[in-house]
């Protein structure tokens, strides 16, 4: 249905949109910004939000700052405590001024801290990005993303070739040569630790004797639930390139015990024998035809009272309002596949499938992934 076959809201909803253009025709007028801006009253207010606009403004050369830090080393280079400045651009083989304009840039930012006599220590941001490598490696791979963002009319357009959908050549239903399957799978393995641990954390595994875990690249995800249960049985299923390589890397990690088996859940059925079925961060990547395909394939593996259990980034993810329409919603684009869906959205996909009881659990990071479960029957 398009837009302009909606007919106009009646009663409260269209006293709300009258508010809401009256309020707009206000805040647009540069006599009321000029009040705003000098009154005691609204002065704090119409800083803020004139710094949140500078802020979408400047964005780009924030997160410039941070490509340049993680491309340095810089956050390493203080781990071990504060660094002189002098001694810093010595070492990043910069001159000393274009050191202390990145070292300030960064201090700004709260990834650094700058202290007395020109030292500088990590800040809480930078400090943090320590202990997340896998956000580094995201931060290098978005190289690729503000390329393609480089004419975001044109990309809306669908007038642009993009890098990310060579990148994740899945995204168009290709499978993609050796090399560029193991460039996808150690950036997912990097990032699925964490993810990992946060499902762990959810949802117990205690109660089940076997998992298949589909589109599970090179094993991160089953690595993880080994080292928790390790008398859980366990499969993997995924392209045939990534499966090659999920093969190579569990035995290397001792995990010879994982069935690992190549296809498309488009063409090809899963392994059977599992009671519960995992699909982590693997929905959100696909428009909805082909998430319902990976459902209904999740489906067929498990018996009638099986658990399906899926971890996504979802839109309207609590604290992060702007994670799934804003900045999924570009990247999904860019890569030429998916979407970050809201709840009920989910939820009607699962039902479509054929599941049921769906429940959203309590994640500890739903910025990064929302856990829900649900049963076949």
């Amino acid at each position: 249905m398009s837009a302009a076959s909606h007919s106009a809201p009646g009663g409260l909803a269209a006293w709300r949109e009258r508010w809401i253009n009256w309020r707009n025709r206000v805040v647009a007028d540069p006599r009321f910004q000029r009040w705003a801006a000098v009154s005691p009253l609204t002065r704090p207010i119409a800083q803020k939000r004139a710094k949140a606009l500078f802020d979408l403004c400047a964005g780009f050369v924030y997160s410039q700052i941070l490509l340049a830090c993680v491309r340095l080393g810089l956050f390493e280079m203080l781990a071990a405590g504060p660094l002189d400045a002098g001694e810093i651009a010595a070492r990043l083989n910069l001159p000393p001024g274009a050191a202390e304009r990145l070292l300030r840039a960064a201090a700004s930012l709260d990834l650094l801290r700058e202290l007395p006599a020109g030292r500088f220590a990590l800040d809480d941001l930078g400090a943090a990005m320590l202990g997340n490598p896998s956000v580094a490696a995201f931060v290098e791979h978005h190289a690729l993303l503000y390329d393609d963002l480089r004419d975001p009319v044109a990309l809306l357009r669908g007038e642009t070739t993009t890098r990310l959908s060579e990148f994740w050549p899945y995204a168009k239903n290709r499978s993609g040569d050796e090399a560029t399957s193991d460039a996808y799978s150690d950036l997912m393995a990097r990032s699925q630790k964490l993810i990992a641990e946060d499902v762990l954390d959810a949802y117990s595994f205690d109660r089940h004797a076997c998992l298949l875990d589909i589109g599970g690249g090179e094993g991160a995800f089953v690595g993880a639930v080994a080292a928790r249960h390790p008398a859980l049985r366990l499969k993997l299923f995924d392209l045939p390139p990534v499966a090659d390589r999920a093969r190579r890397m569990l035995d290397a990690r001792g995990l010879s015990r994982v069935e690992v088996r190549g296809g498309s859940f488009l063409s090809d059925p899963p392994p059977a024998g599992a009671d519960i079925v995992t699909l982590i961060r693997v929905l959100h990547d696909h428009d909805d035809q082909t998430a319902l395909a990976a459902l209904r394939a999740a489906r067929a593996a498990l018996p009638p009272g099986g658990t399906l259990l899926v971890a996504e980034p979802m839109a309207e993810a609590p604290g992060a309002p702007a994670m799934g329409d804003a900045y999924f919603g570009f990247y999904l684009l860019a890569m030429g596949s998916g979407r970050a869906r809201r709840k009920h959205e989910l939820s009607q996909l699962l039902q479509g499938a054929g599941f049921t009881g769906v429940r959203f659990l309590k994640s500890p990071r739903p910025l990064f992934a929302s856990v829900l479960v649900a049963r076949h029957v």
